[in-house]
């Protein structure tokens, strides 16, 4: 590798961590958590292991390098749409009690942040 490939190589790999920290801060994961709990979520989640619903962490995996992430977790906490539970049932999910964009966005990047 010449030295100017090794720099410009280099330099990338600096952009794409600083950028990756630069979304991390922007998640306000305290209040995140306490929405979630305030609204019983944990309930039926949990950021690692499976419960009612899947793992916080099962959605980011599934979500995270989606263009569209963030908005697919507010319309699905916000619809209240029919789900299907890990156990085979079905039920309407729980719509979060909050209508502020912020919110529902840190929320959204929370989860995906896991």
């Amino acid at each position: 590798m010449t030295s100017n490939t090794t720099v410009l190589l280099t330099g990338l790999l600096l952009l794409a961590l600083g950028n990756a920290g630069f979304a991390k801060a922007d998640v306000d994961a305290a209040a995140a958590k306490a929405l979630a709990k305030k609204n019983d979520c944990f309930k039926c989640h949990a950021i690692d292991k499976t419960k009612k619903g899947p793992a916080y962490r099962k959605i980011a995996a599934r979500l995270r390098t989606k263009p569209d992430g963030v908005e697919t977790i507010v319309d699905h906490i916000t619809s209240g749409r029919l789900v299907q539970l890990e156990d085979g049932t079905e039920e309407n999910h729980r719509i979060i009690d909050t209508k502020d964009p912020d919110q529902l966005k840190n929320i959204a990047r929370w989860i995906l942040s896991l």
